[in-house]
């Protein structure tokens, strides 16, 4: 039954994990924020964080862990990229004046 539990945990991080690729490409190609939230981003980034800490903290380390890792890496991604394009306004907006 465990084996059925990582399964479908798995199954969860994976359909969560398909949307981020676009997001970061979308995010790239725009070179700005709108639409798109830092508060948003960090809460994700804090669930993710829980995730894995409780995987380590229980010992239930399995393949569903490396999917909490890359699901993390993408959204720390997509937060890269909401700096970035945060700093592109910003320098587009001094332009400006």
């Amino acid at each position: 039954m465990v084996s059925m539990l990582n399964l479908l945990e798995a199954l969860m991080l994976i359909s969560f994990g398909l949307s981020w690729p676009f997001s970061i490409y979308k995010a790239y190609k725009a070179r700005s924020v709108a639409g798109k939230s830092l508060v948003f981003l960090l809460f994700i980034l804090f669930g993710y964080s829980c995730g894995i800490a409780a995987k380590l903290i229980y010992g239930n380390i399995s393949y569903v862990l490396g999917f909490y890792i890359l699901d993390f890496a993408l959204v720390a991604t997509d937060l890269g990229m909401y700096i970035r394009n945060k700093k592109i306004e910003k320098n587009n907006n001094q332009e400006d004046l």
